[in-house]
């Protein structure tokens, strides 16, 4: 397992344009240096309740998003609207730049703007091997849930992707950090930025939280940067081997 960079594009989302969303990644996030770029919750779209409107229905983000990881040489991650076999899912793609990948469907469907009754739920949960890094996949309201994200001694970072809007922006930001903490884990969370189709505003709040609580992330150019080190996680977690004494759950 070798230290992993993660870049991250703080994104204002043109609403409902896929096509102009694709360009102006290319555009902002080209010439970047990482290992892993991570795109926001519905990065093509924007959070749209109308998924027949927007939704994919013969792969047009997961088939940008390779064509990225080969031109660029680096992995992509980020959730989109998907039709499939009858049911929308907000799927979250975490794709290599060999072409493979893995597919994360958001568990926790946001039910305050009628989510769950556009879109199907998922039912696993899902953990990806990346450069030696075991690397959990969260939809944004994923994030109120910590028994469904709980560490079982089975990852050793999250990554959250999100739309959460500034009105409850102060939940967002200190539950990024309670996962951080009570699972010993890196945790980052990226969030858009703007204003969207619906007018709720979203300020720049994407952070890296180590598992001590400390912010580890910076922002340059809307690029929200940090880096997972192998040392740092190994001496906290056998120094503070606080997971030894967690509760057991059943996830139904």
């Amino acid at each position: 397992m070798k230290d992993l960079k993660i870049s991250g594009l703080n994104f204002d989302i043109v609403w409902k344009d896929k096509k102009e969303n694709f360009r102006r990644i290319e555009e902002l996030l080209g010439n970047t240096p990482t290992d892993l770029f991570v795109l926001p919750e519905m990065f093509t779209t924007g959070f749209y309740m109308n998924p027949e409107e927007i939704a994919d229905r013969q792969n047009e983000t997961l088939d940008w998003m390779k064509s990225f990881a080969k031109k660029t040489d680096t992995a992509i991650c980020g959730s989109a609207s998907v039709y499939e076999n009858n049911h929308f899912f907000n799927r979250f793609y975490f794709v290599l730049p060999d072409g493979s990948y893995d597919q994360y469907d958001k568990r926790h469907l946001f039910s305050f703007t009628g989510e769950d009754k556009k879109y199907s739920a998922g039912t696993e949960r899902v953990i990806v091997n990346y450069k030696g890094w075991r690397i959990l996949l969260q939809v944004c309201y994923d994030l109120r849930f910590p028994v469904f994200a709980r560490n079982n001694d089975d990852y050793d970072a999250i990554l959250y992707v999100a739309n959460w809007p500034e009105m409850r922006i102060d939940a967002w930001k200190t539950l990024l950090k309670a996962r951080a903490i009570e699972n010993q884990a890196y945790v980052f969370g990226l969030n858009r930025i703007g204003t969207d189709g619906n007018r709720l505003h979203y300020p720049e709040s994407s952070y890296c939280f180590f598992p001590d609580g400390n912010i580890l992330s910076e922002v340059t150019n809307n690029i929200v940067k940090t880096e997972f080190n192998t040392k740092k996680l190994k001496e906290f977690r056998e120094t503070f081997q606080f997971l030894n004494d967690r509760d057991s759950f059943e996830i139904k």
